[in-house]
Order: structure tokens, then sequence, then C-alpha cells
């Protein structure tokens, strides 16, 4: 018989290393760090590699290595299947899920979206500027912003966002219906960032779907409140008035608090829209006939 390695020597030492950290998807880099930290515990040879390391884990002990092709790929590992939120989650522990697919884990759409929108905040830059409506016009006659950094996982689209920092502004922990606890964005959050894009949220009508949906649990101080943390340039309280009224389920109290925002230009409910109507009180064009 040949004489064990010392790899499967320490087997049952590794994997007591690998539960205490209570983790179930691991990076390449927390593979090294583990690694790292433990090769002596684990009386391994000098010449044994990280890449054997994961190698005999693969052959022996069931880890899984979990591809996401973005134009720069990652690879994550499991020991077994893991769920895909989870891999999701595991790109940046920072990171949120965002726009229709929180709408979904909300329940603020009937939609099974085969998307994935997970957002990662930039760091603090500045920005504002001076507000014209020559500016408004020209930037809303053009497509909207989308990003490129998409990946195709089992069978969906995943769209990692480069989000702006509001310092992590309404993310809240939620388990999702499969048991697994990710960070999203709470209701107000959500209905804010939809209005901001809808490219990542289904369109229009679903944004308005989703207000009515929400209606009954809204609460309309927490968006002014969220809204004047943020700062946006553009007016967007118009666009969420506008959708708050149309549910017809908003007091005059709540709308008026939209009200207290500047409405001092006309703005777009969306990017590029050809036939449009105009809704003086929230001095906004929208698709005729929404």
């Amino acid at each position: 018989m040949a004489p064990r390695s010392r790899l499967s020597i320490a087997k049952a030492d590794i994997l007591d290393a690998f539960e205490q950290t209570d983790q179930t998807v691991f990076s390449r880099a927390e593979l090294d760090g583990l690694f790292s930290e433990n090769r002596d515990f684990w009386r391994l040879a000098k010449r044994t590699s990280v890449i054997q390391f994961i190698q005999f884990l693969e052959k022996s002990a069931g880890l899984k290595s979990h591809l996401l092709k973005f134009p720069q790929s990652l690879t994550r590992y499991s020991f077994g299947e893991a769920k895909t939120f989870e891999i999701i989650q595991s790109i940046n522990q920072n990171g949120y899920f965002s726009h229709y697919t929180a709408m979904g884990l909300h329940g603020l759409t009937e939609q099974i979206s085969k998307s994935i929108y997970f957002n990662i905040e930039q760091r603090l830059r500045p920005g504002g500027g001076e507000l014209s409506q020559a500016g408004i016009n020209r930037a809303f006659a053009s497509k909207c912003r989308n990003t490129n950094n998409v990946a195709t996982f089992r069978g969906y689209t995943v769209y990692s966002l480069n989000g702006g920092n509001t310092d992590q502004l309404g993310v809240v922990t939620r388990t999702t219906d499969d048991n697994v606890e990710v960070r999203t964005t709470n209701l107000e959050r959500t209905l804010i960032d939809i209005v901001v894009r809808p490219i990542y949220s289904g369109g229009v009508s679903e944004v308005a779907k989703a207000f009515s949906e929400a209606s009954s649990r809204v609460s309309v101080n927490r968006i002014c409140a969220y809204l004047r943390k943020i700062g946006y340039t553009y007016p967007f309280h118009q666009s969420i008035g506008f959708y708050l009224e149309r549910t017809g389920k908003c007091s005059k109290s709540q709308l008026e608090q939209l009200e207290q925002f500047p409405i001092a230009h006309d703005f777009m409910l969306d990017y590029q829209m050809s036939d449009t109507e105009y809704v003086k009180r929230w001095r906004l064009l929208v698709p005729k006939g929404f």
C-alpha cells in the first residue's frame, strides 16, 4: 500500500479549519490565506503549493469551483453545491442586491427575473454641478448608461453594478426563499433606485407596479430622508411623487412632502422617450397614455 500524503493525513484538521470559518463560499484569496495560516499546524511539506491543496480538496473533499465569466472572471469555491445567491454575494461582502432583484426580494413584482443585479459602491467622489434645463434635455435624450460588467451564470444574467457611494444607505440583511442570508436595499431605497435606473428594473411599467405593491408599506418620510442624504443632482423626487400619486393610495400630506423639494425644471420619467405627455403637478414628461 502506498504511503498516505501529508494532505491526506491532515484532512480531518483541514476540514475542521473550514468549518470554523462559518463560511460556505470561498474566494481564491481566502483559500490562500487559510492555507498559509495553517500549513505548519497541518505539517505540510514546504514544497506543497496552494494549487496542490485546492486540487486535493476537489478530489477528496468535494470542493467545487464556480466560474463567473465577467470581463475580469472570478472563481468561487464551495464544498458541495452552493446556492446562486450565496455565490453572487461572495463577489463582495459589502455589496448588495438591488433594483429588479431587490424588487423580487420585497415582493414588488410578479415576474420571475432571469437577471440578477448586484451593486458594489465606489469610493466617494465629488459630484453635483449646476443643473440646467438644457443639460437635463440633453442627458435624457441619450441612451441610459448600462454596465458592461455582465456574466452568465446558471441561466442568469448577472449585472455587477458600480454604484455611487451612499455609505450603504438603506442596506439591510434579508433571508431569501431558499434560506440564504443576503444584503439588499430596503423597501424605500429600492423604490428610489428603480426610479433612477428603470433599465435595471424591468422598465417604467414594472416600476409603477412596484410602487403600487409597496404603497401600503412604504414610508414617504424615509424616502424623503434618503433623497436628502443622497443629494441627487437630477430631481428624481418629481418622478417619485408622480409614481406615488399614481398609486391613488397616498395622502395629500405624503405627496406634499415630495413637493417640498425644489421643482424648478421639467424632468423625464425615462431616457429616450419619443411619444410623451406632460404632468403639470410634477413638471414631468411621461410616456403617452402611461
